[in-house]
């Protein structure tokens, strides 16, 4: 059987980071004790009822068997709307300045792609989520990392950026709460952001997968488009996965500047297929749940993120708490790098984290640990971890 190269661009991706750590849980002894994942970023909790039903009664709808409209349904759209007034006080045209498509990494991967010219930079920060950095390749164009630094709450200095690579940036990317160091938007990060993208002429992108989730269970993570001049510089990508435990779905949106919008529409029309019409369906089920059955889901990380603090903390590992998403962003052992640390936390307690390293070179002395696992797995992955004395 001949064998094929693959193409330039795709020789220039990087390995995806959650494949590697399954190559490497895969090569861990388990017959004495279970593996415990706490890399991942899936939300384990059962998605509401009422969405589950709106789905089965939709999927034996003859119109739903039609092929859909790249747009989505008018009533979807309009539900997105209603969602984002609701929620940000932010009006849009249902019409104009909304995308939607199959899970939020279309949009994040798709959005540089439809923006960015050969050559431009796809600005973001370092660390950062690792498909920022493909999303750049495959737009065939360059990346420059920000770097984040603990002492400004992990937040990015666009006085850091070169001018050269202002000069020839096409798109800001950021991603707050912030993943995978769990860092909050403050109005004055927007604000920088924005006379940012205004001073060099860009758009500016937004990933706001983490909306439902901040630092305590009272606090509502901001929108960009909420903040001023945010949705005439800028679009939201939001995804129903975290807020509304419907990771398997995959279904996401992305609302604000229309002329971004149209060019997305544009691409997405070329290179994406459509959303199953009773998934649609259940999404409009979804965002138009009430606001305390929404905020319930989220209240269970919260419950959990104190839970396991306590147990970090006796174990001494030191930390900022001050996190949302639900990772926790941790330093390592002064005598590890992040790999050394997470191939022994593998080894010796069986419980998988993922590296910081594989987030940017940024990452480097940090590992992120996932909140999505249940608590019993929680509390053992803990007591594993402890039982090492790496912390004394």
């Amino acid at each position: 059987m001949p064998v094929f190269s693959a193409s330039a661009l795709v020789n220039q991706l990087e390995e995806n980071l959650f494949s590697v750590l399954e190559k490497m849980a895969a090569q861990i002894d388990t017959s004495r004790r279970p593996l415990i994942d706490l890399s991942s970023g899936s939300p384990r909790q059962p998605t509401p009822a009422a969405v589950v039903t709106r789905l089965q009664a939709a999927a034996a709808l003859s119109e739903n068997h039609d092929y859909p409209s790249f747009w989505g349904k008018p009533a979807l759209r309009q539900a997105i709307a209603r969602f984002y007034q609701r929620q940000y006080g932010v009006e849009l045209d249902p019409e104009h300045e909304i995308a939607v498509f199959q899970g939020a990494h279309i949009g994040v991967t798709g959005l540089p792609r439809a923006l960015l010219n050969p050559g431009q930079y796809l600005i973001s920060t370092d660390p950062c989520y690792p498909i920022y950095r493909s999303a750049a390749v495959q737009a065939q164009a360059e990346f420059y990392g920000i770097p984040l630094h603990a002492a400004r709450q992990f937040l990015p200095d666009f006085g850091q950026v070169p001018e050269n690579v202002a000069r020839q940036a096409g798109l800001l990317m950021l991603n707050y709460p912030h993943n995978p160091t769990g860092a909050i938007a403050t109005p004055t990060l927007f604000a920088e952001a924005l006379e940012f993208v205004q001073q060099w002429q860009i758009p500016l992108l937004h990933d706001f997968a983490y909306a439902a989730t901040g630092v305590h269970a009272q606090d509502k993570p901001l929108s960009l488009l909420a903040q001023p001049e945010g949705k005439h510089w800028g679009v939201e990508i939001y995804t129903l996965s975290k807020t509304f435990l419907m990771a398997g779905w995959r279904f996401g949106f992305a609302v604000g500047n229309a002329s971004i919008i149209s060019a997305f529409k544009k691409l997405h029309t070329h290179s994406y297929s459509t959303v199953f019409g009773a998934v649609q369906d259940a999404a409009v089920t979804a965002l138009d749940l009430p606001e305390s059955t929404v905020s319930h889901f989220a209240a269970i990380y919260h419950h959990r993120r104190e839970k396991v603090v306590q147990a970090l903390h006796a174990m001494r590992w030191r930390f900022d708490a001050r996190q949302g998403t639900f990772f926790l962003w941790l330093p390592v052992p002064a005598r590890f790098t992040a790999q050394q640390f997470t191939e022994k936390l593998l080894r010796d307690a069986q419980v998988l984290v993922a590296p910081g390293h594989g987030f940017g070179a940024g990452g480097e002395g940090f590992v992120r640990l996932s909140l999505t696992a249940d608590d019993d797995a929680l509390a053992e992955a803990l007591k594993r971890i402890a039982a090492l004395k790496l912390f004394v």
